[in-house]
């Protein structure tokens, strides 16, 4: 076990920042007053054991298409940059949201457990330990669980102007992300393909 507490904190705050709990509290609420019944339980098992599994397996899966761990992370890179310009600018390039079984779908799948969430746990396997990134995944899923039980409360400490700057803040936290992950995979890929270069 390789557990260190930085790399723990700086995959802790990706995954805070693409799972964007709080800036989803508003959804949460739309989802309660239309009838969607929310169990924060059951939801937060759901997305934890969808993200677990997809982490551990995800490689295994990309390897059946030739694809590896660094090519990847260069995808989820450039998906963070645009989930990173949905939360700045305030615009949907990727939710779609239904008013159906609120505990499983939408809430632990995708507003969780998104495209966006599983294609940062792959992209971090490519930085950080997998044993951090569970870490990280779990603390993630406590928080998720405490906004989930806690909705109203935080919607009334925090307004509608709290929440925007969250979203706003933690937007441009996650673009500086993406741009890192971009560079450094694409600089391991370079390494790969144009040796020579990367001397």
């Amino acid at each position: 076990m390789d557990f260190n507490l930085i790399d723990i904190v700086s995959s802790f705050m990706v995954l805070f920042a693409v799972i964007d709990i709080t800036g989803s509290i508003p959804i949460i609420i739309d989802l309660k007053e239309k009838g969607g019944k929310i169990e924060a339980a059951k939801a937060t098992v759901v997305a934890f054991l969808i993200m677990l599994v997809f982490l551990f397996a995800g490689k295994s899966v990309l390897g059946l298409f030739g694809v590896d761990i660094s090519s990847f992370a260069i995808a989820g890179a450039l998906i963070l940059f645009f989930l990173a310009l949905e939360m700045i600018l305030g615009i949907s390039l990727f939710k779609n949201h239904s008013t159906g079984s609120a505990s499983i779908v939408p809430l632990a799948f995708p507003l969780i457990a998104g495209a966006g969430s599983m294609t940062t746990l792959l992209s971090l396997r490519a930085e950080y330990a997998v044993e951090n990134i569970v870490v990280s995944l779990i603390l993630n899923m406590i928080l998720v669980y405490i906004v989930l039980r806690l909705t109203h409360f935080f919607q009334r400490i925090l307004g509608p102007n709290g929440i925007m700057i969250l979203s706003k803040m933690f937007g441009i936290i996650l673009l500086a992300i993406a741009i890192k992950l971009f560079m450094s995979n694409l600089a391991i890929s370079i390494g790969k393909f144009f040796p020579n270069l990367a001397n």
